[in-house]
């Protein structure tokens, strides 16, 4: 019987990246130059385009590309923000916190760009590369199991445990994690999103049903 030919999928979010990342305000970058380098030398046909860029006086500047490989196109998005993730805009804005107000500073070309190669990397995870940084995982899935079938010392240790979860409660800074990365990937649907969320988070059953309908 003739082996099982891999999809895109399964070769590429079995690529640990975690040695071309850098962490910034709390968030994880994947280098854009790395990313596009070994999905090309995985996938030699992908391509890659930049679309037009949207802008809206309220809500500001919103970039948007799109990846085809193995005639699969799939399309991204990501909106220009600043250090504290506030979107920037063509002017300069102040807002109000319990600290004070605090300013944003006008969207610069620099600014565009950087965002458009960060909407790049992120449309390549949803072709698997990087995708577990989404979902605040720390390793691929395939690297994952193969740990899980190391034994460890105790023995006992050796299977995770539901008291290991993260008790995911709604209003913490985890839930507003989940909200994004359900929001921002809710094209993979809720079963995917669920799997990567369940490996880490201890999910009540009205949060799940919350979780759902926020991949509507």
């Amino acid at each position: 019987m003739s082996e099982k030919k891999l999809t895109v999928f399964d070769r590429l979010s079995s690529i640990n990246v975690n040695d071309h990342v850098e962490k910034k305000d709390g968030l994880t970058y994947l280098s854009w130059a790395w990313a596009w380098s070994v999905t090309k030398k995985e996938c030699p046909d992908a391509s890659y385009s930049i679309l037009p860029t949207d802008y809206d006086e309220d809500l500001g500047f919103m970039c948007h590309t799109s990846v085809t490989i193995e005639g699969q196109t799939l399309e991204m998005w990501l909106p220009v923000m600043d250090g504290k993730n506030k979107s920037m805009k063509k002017k300069g804005y102040t807002y109000s916190t319990k600290y004070g107000d605090k300013s944003v500073d006008a969207a610069t070309t620099f600014d565009i760009n950087k965002t458009m190669m960060r909407c790049l990397v992120k449309n390549l995870a949803m072709f698997g590369l990087g995708i577990y940084i989404y979902a605040g995982e720390d390793l691929p899935e395939t690297e994952a199991q193969e740990k899980a079938k190391t034994p460890a010392t105790p023995p006992a240790a050796a299977q995770p445990k539901n008291d290991d979860l993260i008790d995911l409660k709604k209003g913490s800074d985890n839930w507003n994690k989940v909200v994004k990365y359900v929001t921002d990937n809710k094209a993979q649907g809720i079963e995917a999103i669920g799997k990567q969320l369940t490996r880490k988070y201890k999910i009540s059953p009205a949060l799940k049903k919350e979780i759902a309908e926020l991949c509507k």
